[in-house]
């Protein structure tokens, strides 16, 4: 483990501490602004063609008819209302 305080020492003088520290990562990832602004526009595109998607595909039901939909509530016709 590399961190820790660190002095110079040369011909008997020491130079002043350094503090190191030191991230050990494995799995570490470093994204730079670009790559996040890539990731948000390809995010908002996918959600507006998602939206696009599901308006298409629920705007088709509009011009069919129900079973019940134009028909008399079965009371009214049993009782000739």
């Amino acid at each position: 483990d590399p961190r820790g305080t660190y002095t110079c020492e040369t011909d008997g003088k020491e130079s002043s501490p350094l503090q190191v520290h030191y991230r050990m990562c494995q799995n570490c990832i470093e994204v730079d602004a670009p790559t996040i602004s890539g990731i948000v526009v390809a995010d908002v595109v996918a959600t507006i063609f998602l939206a696009v998607a599901v308006y298409c595909i629920t705007g088709q039901d509009k011009g069919r008819m129900s079973r019940g939909e134009g028909r008399a509530p079965l009371a009214a016709r049993r009782w000739g209302w």
